[in-house]
């Protein structure tokens, strides 16, 4: 194979179409032969009619429903069959398949969009009085289950959409703390600090359709973590409703102090706990000045360890990128099938030049790891990351090679999560779990993550892919966030299931924790105990009971419930 035919096999010089463009879907032919896909030959499946879900009858009393109209407005509270599915599950592979599968096994009853803080206070007062069920809504986003009621719950199950509380109300520009409505979607967040010149900096892929509450209440992590931190290190302020009783008014308020030694931080107990210790309302989080330059660098590894080690002695130097993103072969290659249609001088140095360069260096073409680097700042703050960090690529056998593919990033960066919903449409799992653990640990728990995905697709007997990339780096170590495809069989959630399952297994056996920003919700939960012990899910459990002993706020998930609810009658 010529130089040229390697390369245009990788997808270099092939027109970049994203995944989720109809006329021609770029992936790399090794994705499809290695899931068994022919794109020619597979069926697109049509949407499913809303007419032919079923849905049960909401099971709510019609007094309540007006106490709520009289709190919100009657225009903002409804029992709409509709509205009741869109906020029953998230965007997980398992939501979208039970949709479409006419699946449903708990609807919520009805939804409510509060305007302020002061009518959340009181449905929240109204739902405890009834002995509802408060799951709390952003942007409907979330894929580890953490939207959806307990299977069998037979209390009222409210949905309280955020979304009419999303203003920036307040910066100060001394200290960079900006006052946030929780139901701020990305998007608009940014939108309204950009205007004054500030930005949040959390990216995540979810991004255009999350929100600020979301990114707190599973403590979410961006893009560019590696500068700003993760959603745990941004939010500095924090008010959360909860039921207004022994003369107290219900709203739990965290002051944006920098630091504190006020004992078991209640700032860090309220993220992560993904609505189970009440609605947080507004959040107060640091932000930034927009920087002066800001440039996405593209580099080359030889194989994949050599990027990982890379990664860690940038972690360990005096350099401080906004991004720290490497491919292993198998992402590379796919990133690649991605890339745009190049042509001139630019097609010759792709397609001749660079492959002619990687072999004469010795590098076999099927290890190259793509990796992307990021930096925010002044011009010379800029400059000067660039030549620590380029000195550290090149001492891990790495090369550059400029900006051009970082632009590709950046207008690519929010497209992963359609994947998943392309492959879904011609019958085949497309889907995403990630981890963190210590840089000692990284390159087995890789290791034996693939090896376990690859002995769950022989156990369901069917062709598999798994490709990773680091996405986030720390001083002690890293996150790995993993794709996975297959096509399924005649039992696509069981079959699901033993993927998944072997892939987060495989997280704890190898060191690693099992979600890195994902959230836990009901589909992490079975691992909780492995990752944080026996005795650390006790006192989540006695936390969770303590503060909601009616389990009346989002019960099941983190941990499952502390008593069984199905037998609770409406109202009761």
């Amino acid at each position: 194979m010529t130089d040229v035919e390697h390369m245009k096999w990788w997808g270099w010089g092939v027109e970049g179409v994203g995944f989720h463009h109809e006329d021609k879907p770029a992936f790399a032919p090794f994705v499809l032969n290695a899931v068994g896909l022919d794109l020619q030959t597979a069926e697109k499946a049509q949407p499913p009619a809303f007419d032919d879900i079923d849905v049960a009858d909401a099971a709510v009393r019609p007094e309540f429903v007006a106490a709520l109209a009289g709190i919100v407005g009657e225009d903002h509270v409804t029992t709409d069959a509709m509205e009741r599915v869109v906020h029953t599950y998230g965007k997980s592979l398992r939501d979208l398949v039970r949709i479409r599968s006419n699946r449903i096994e708990r609807a919520v009853d009805v939804v409510v969009y509060p305007a302020d803080e002061a009518e959340v206070q009181r449905v929240v007062d109204a739902a405890v009085a009834e002995n509802a069920v408060l799951i709390p809504f952003g942007g409907g986003s979330n894929i580890a289950g953490s939207l959806e009621p307990i299977p069998g719950e037979s209390r009222t199950v409210v949905s309280l959409d955020m979304g009419r509380m999303n203003r920036v109300l307040e910066i100060d520009a001394d200290s960079g703390l900006a006052r946030i409505e929780a139901g701020a979607l990305g998007p608009h967040l940014e939108a309204q600090l950009a205007a004054q010149g500030w930005t949040i900096g959390h990216f995540p892929d979810s991004f255009t359709h999350s929100t600020i509450g979301g990114w707190a209440a599973t403590r979410s992590s961006g893009m560019q973590s590696d500068k700003y931190g993760d959603i745990a290190q941004i939010v500095r302020g924090l008010r959360v409703v909860r039921p207004s009783r022994d003369g107290r008014d219900g709203v739990l308020v965290i002051p944006a102090i920098p630091s504190a030694s006020t004992g078991p931080s209640v700032r860090e107990m309220i993220v992560g706990s993904e609505g189970r210790l009440g609605v947080i309302t507004e959040i107060t989080a640091q932000v930034h000045r927009v920087a002066e330059q800001r440039e996405i660098q593209a580099y080359f590894f030889p194989n994949w360890e050599a990027g990982l080690t890379a990664m860690q002695a940038i972690s360990e130097s005096d350099a401080a990128p906004i991004i720290t993103r490497v491919s292993d072969s198998r992402e590379t290659g796919f990133s690649m099938a991605t890339s745009k249609e190049r042509h001139g001088m630019d097609a010759v140095l792709a397609e001749r030049v660079l492959p002619s360069l990687m072999r004469s260096k010795g590098w076999k073409l099927d290890d190259i790891c793509l990796s992307f680097i990021g930096f925010e700042g002044s011009r010379e703050h800029v400059a000067r990351q660039k030549k620590l960090v380029g000195r550290i690529v090149k001492a891990h056998g790495g090369m550059g090679v400029g900006t051009g593919p970082g632009v590709l990033y950046d207008q690519k960066k929010f497209d992963t999560p359609y994947l998943r919903d392309f492959l879904l449409d011609r019958g085949a799992a497309g889907d995403v779990s990630e981890t963190a653990a210590p840089w000692s640990k990284l390159l087995g728990v890789y290791n034996g993550v693939v090896e376990a995905a690859n002995r769950a697709y022989d156990e369901i007997g069917t062709k598999g892919w798994i490709m990773c990339h680091l996405s986030h780096s720390y001083h002690s170590g890293a996150c790995l966030y993993f794709t996975f495809a297959f096509v399924f069989g005649d039992d696509p959630l069981g079959e699901y299931d033993v993927v998944k399952s072997a892939i987060q297994q495989a997280f704890v056996d190898n060191g690693g924790t099992i979600s890195h920003h994902h959230g836990v919700g009901v589909e992490h939960s079975p691992w909780i105990e492995q990752d944080i012990s026996p005795e650390g899910v006790a006192v989540m459990r006695g936390l969770f009971s303590a503060v909601d002993p009616g389990d009346n706020f989002n019960p099941g998930k983190v941990v499952p419930a502390a008593r069984e609810s199905a037998d609770r009658p409406v109202g009761a």
